[in-house]
């Protein structure tokens, strides 16, 4: 597939990206917190003062993380070792994925285990933008770099929905200018029962019923309250409000979604995004833009790092425009700037990865992966969460999929276990040829076959708090031998 991008337009559409992400978090971050109706008309911060938001910071960490891999090989754990050197903050979601990853537990199992609560929660659609930049017109892509980002600390909860959800709808913005066609679209992304497409679902309903959006606000905080605060269903519905209640308007959309409370600087930072990248900068009200003026000021990333943080808006956004085609290359994808018309078909573009996120809601939350690049996809999956007691059996199954197209790769399997500790499991495994189980023609990311390898864990009567078990596999066609790390919390 081959595209022509207007580089002037691109550039325009994410530079309007982080404009109006920074005005909306600057103006939401004063109501931050409030459970009630909010009542503002405009900005109570200094002028020329943009507010530091971690919902901008750790999208910085995540570009920076792929210029430093490479969009080809990084994966969920080269974003999970950047949250462990370069994102500071301990709280909610953040500090339990992080005590899961310093554990040796790797996404998505780091953002469920022990995160009843906090994987529900709104860290990770706040953060979603980067990868629609990266991915302008091709949602799929976007939602496959999402993913890998929400399941680092929300695992497969409402909170990695809400940014499979947020990331849809922001690279369709680029080349969609209808609101409710682009919010319509992304929700076909999410399980039709899931809490953040039913919010969505009430949002259009009562819209179309002409009801007012303080109701439908109502409304939204009735279905939503046995969740608490701060959870992505509720402020999914409430950016939601701000889209489609505001008709377009730049001023009115953030006033209504920041309105309605909660976490405000979230719903106000994502709808100035999405209508940012929609009109540009020419939609932008000059008076705000003004009054925030360009620049970055972060609050999160390690002091380490901060060298690595762009001073404006413009300077984030010609990093961004370095990265799209070699992120669209790694699908497949010729992608040329050019100065003239681009070169586009919707539904080609909507073709790549199709399956992407269809598939993933299929994987047990209690999994993770170790990939070797070009090479091999290795998963790990538990039928619960994996926690040892003594001489109570775990089983799980390490899943293979090959991506070269060369031959069957055989294994020779070991398991290293702690003192006391048994395991059964085939010595061996035979993993087919990907030729010889999916079309050619298809994208590995649309595959959906593996060859399975069971194990079985009996531990001893010794528990340490954290137990850990390597998987040796020693393969052919490869001199490199893969060893799985499987973590088991005491």
């Amino acid at each position: 597939m081959e595209i022509l991008l207007n580089k002037a337009q691109i550039r325009d559409k994410v530079h309007a990206c982080w404009i109006g992400k920074n005005i909306g978090g600057t103006l939401g971050v004063p109501y931050e917190g409030n459970e009630s109706m909010n009542d503002i008309t405009g900005f109570v911060t200094p002028k020329g003062e943009p507010m530091p938001n971690d919902d901008l910071d750790l999208q910085i960490v995540w570009l920076a993380t792929l210029e430093r891999v490479g969009a080809a090989k990084m994966d969920a754990n080269d974003l999970a070792n950047s949250w462990m050197m370069m994102i500071a903050p301990l709280w909610n979601e953040y500090g339990i994925g992080k005590k899961n990853l310093e554990m040796g537990l790797l996404p998505p199992l780091s953002g469920e285990y022990d995160n009843k609560l906090w994987r529900n929660s709104n860290g990770a659609w706040i953060r979603s933008e980067v990868w629609a930049c990266l991915a302008p017109g091709f949602p799929n892509i976007a939602i496959k770099y999402a993913i890998m980002d929400a399941s680092v600390d929300h695992g497969l909860g409402e909170g990695t929905y809400a940014a499979i959800f947020t990331a849809a709808m922001e690279s369709l913005a680029f080349v969609e200018n209808d609101v409710r066609k682009i919010v319509e679209k992304a929700l076909e992304y999410l399980p039709h029962t899931s809490r953040v497409a039913q919010c969505v679902r009430c949002v259009l309903e009562e819209y179309d019923k002409g009801t007012d959006y303080r109701e439908t606000r109502q409304k939204i905080v009735e279905m939503t309250k046995d969740l608490g605060f701060f959870q992505a269903p509720g402020n999914i519905g409430f950016t939601v409000i701000g889209l489609i209640y505001g008709e377009g308007d730049f001023k009115k959309s953030l006033i209504y979604a920041v309105n309605c409370g909660d976490d405000t600087d979230c719903t106000g930072g994502t709808v100035g995004a999405v209508l940012g990248i929609i009109n540009g900068t020419a939609g932008i009200p000059a008076d705000w833009r003004e009054y925030i003026g360009d620049r970055i000021v972060q609050m999160c990333i390690n002091a380490s790092y901060v060298g690595l943080v762009p001073k404006t808006c413009m300077d984030f956004t010609e990093r961004i425009l370095v990265r799209i085609p070699e992120v669209l290359r790694t699908h497949r994808i010729k992608a040329e700037y050019t100065d003239g018309e681009e070169k586009y078909n919707k539904e080609d573009a909507l073709r790549v990865l199709e399956n992407y996120a269809s598939n993933y809601y299929k994987r047990s939350p209690f999994s993770f992966d170790i990939n070797v690049p070009g090479y091999l996809n290795t998963r790990v999956e538990f039928d619960r969460e994996p926690i040892a007691e003594a001489f109570q059996e775990i089983s799980f199954r390490i899943r293979f999929k090959q991506l070269s197209f060369a031959s069957p790769i055989q294994g020779n399997v070991s398991i290293s276990l702690p003192e006391g500790w048994t395991a059964k499991y085939r010595k061996t495994v035979h993993i087919a040829r990907t030729r010889d189980i999916m079309e050619v023609s298809m994208p590995y990311e649309d595959f959906d076959v593996y060859s399975d390898l069971g194990v079985v864990i009996i531990p001893g009567e010794k528990i340490a708090p954290v137990n850990k078990i390597y998987v040796h596999i020693e393969l052919s066609n490869n001199c490199v031998p893969l060893v799985i790390p499987v973590v088991l919390p005491g």
